[in-house]
């Protein structure tokens, strides 16, 4: 439990913190609209839900090789920079699968967002290191994974409105439109984040890259981040499938089950970052890590569900889920050095990214859909997920007494050209 006051934010802190979620608001919906718009993609493209799962892992896949392939340099740029090219490029790639006429094309186009989006994350979460104490960090996580929920409350619904009035390809188009609004946003207001230049030595980005990855203090953190990939991964492809055939919930119906749920966990996230920052990560995690195994277990062996209690069980599983995240990538922030934040960034979004594929891939060779559209297997599934939550949470317990014996690496403070010293409590 932290002993002093949890320290304010600044205007220009808050004015950091609203402008990374709304970021991030924008490329989990680019990921997350897929799972709704599953029930209509199957039939409209008609593809199986293996070639459905390749979709999902296919995007996956090039964000975890880009991750990769970035982190050597992620330390050598300015990261206003570096967020506003990757971002350039996440843009472009959602116009893709806006136009794409066909499965194939949409194929190439999720690569192409891939290959920019799955950069985004590590450089937001190395800008909320840079310029974040710990005792912040779990309220900053917290109002950025908001966006899961706004994404839910927002996004989805009003994407499946468009999906089934305008076609499939809207909601691409959709998230277009918002993207350009947070680009200039960022180009116009966001300041310079380059304090960490000066610990930069003149390492080649080869070897930087190699020698992150063959830390063992930052190998702990890497196979953490694997399992904490594999539950959404494996579930949200196919949770709109499942609700339609398996829960008995009307396609036109289901964007009622993600608002609601939206509503409940949109206040879990700031909840979940203040309990952190408060008793600590790890006892957050644990909490919430069991809440979710015992609700996916219960959902996944769900037959025909009246819709009442379809949003009772999602809204707490999300309750979970989000305490889980929020509690998690505060705690991860807390191994890497100052000079290696970037690539320890790059190379973790990397390992999630590749996971995640991996894990969707075998999400749709373990579900399968009858003729009558029923999802078979769904249970098997919630097994596997609950399975990883187990091992992620000793994984987890490991790494928070690691953090717990190291003196935390000196913050670097924010550029003084933009610092705001008025104090402001949220």
């Amino acid at each position: 439990m932290s002993k002093f006051p949890i320290p304010a934010f600044t205007r220009y802190q808050k004015f950091i913190i609203a402008v990374l979620a709304f970021l991030q608001f924008t490329v989990i919906l680019d990921f997350m609209v897929l799972s709704p718009l599953s029930a209509i993609l199957l039939d409209e493209l008609s593809i199986t839900t293996s070639q459905f799962g390749l979709v999902v892992s296919a995007y996956a896949f090039s964000a975890g090789a880009a991750g990769l392939l970035a982190s050597g340099f992620a330390d050598r740029f300015d990261r206003k920079k570096l967020l506003l090219f990757f971002y350039t490029g996440f843009i472009i790639g959602t116009l893709l699968c806006g136009l794409a006429p066909n499965y194939h094309m949409l194929l190439i186009a999720r690569i192409v967002t891939g290959l920019f989006g799955g950069v985004l994350g590590s450089v937001i979460y190395a800008i909320i290191t840079d310029l974040f104490p710990m005792e912040k960090r779990g309220r900053v996580m917290g109002f950025v994974q908001m966006a899961f929920a706004s994404s839910q409350i927002l996004g989805i619904p009003f994407g499946l409105y468009l999906a089934t009035h305008y076609g499939w390809h809207s909601p691409f188009l959709l998230i277009v439109g918002l993207g350009v609004i947070v680009g200039i946003l960022l180009a116009v207001y966001l300041k310079p984040v380059d304090e960490h230049l000066k610990l930069q030595t003149k390492k080649n980005a080869f070897v930087h890259m190699l020698d992150t990855i063959k830390n063992t203090r930052y190998l702990r953190g890497f196979s953490a981040t694997t399992l904490l990939a594999t539950g959404g991964f494996m579930l949200m492809p196919f949770g709109a499938a499942f609700a339609v055939n398996n829960l008995g919930i009307p396609l036109e119906t289901l964007p009622v089950v993600y608002i609601a749920t939206g509503c409940f966990s949109i206040f879990g996230g700031p909840i979940a970052g203040k309990l952190s920052d408060k008793y600590g990560k790890f006892p957050i995690f644990t909490l919430g890590s069991l809440l979710a195994l015992t609700l996916i277990v219960i959902y996944c062996n769900l037959g025909v569900t009246p819709i009442w209690l379809v949003i009772a069980i999602n809204s707490i599983l999300f309750l979970g889920i989000t305490a889980r995240m929020v509690s998690s990538q505060a705690l991860l922030t807390a191994i890497p050095a100052p000079q290696d934040r970037g690539a320890f960034m790059g190379i973790n979004s990397s390992v999630m990214q590749i996971a995640g594929g991996i894990a969707s891939a075998i999400a749709g060779l373990i579900v399968t859909q009858e003729p009558s559209g029923f999802m078979s297997n769904y249970p098997t599934l919630g097994y596997v997920v609950a399975g990883s939550i187990l091992i992620t949470i000793a994984l987890m317990y490991g790494i928070n007494r690691m953090v717990d014996k190291d003196t935390e690496a000196p913050i670097i403070p924010p550029n003084p050209a933009v610092r705001d010293d008025v104090d402001m409590a949220v």
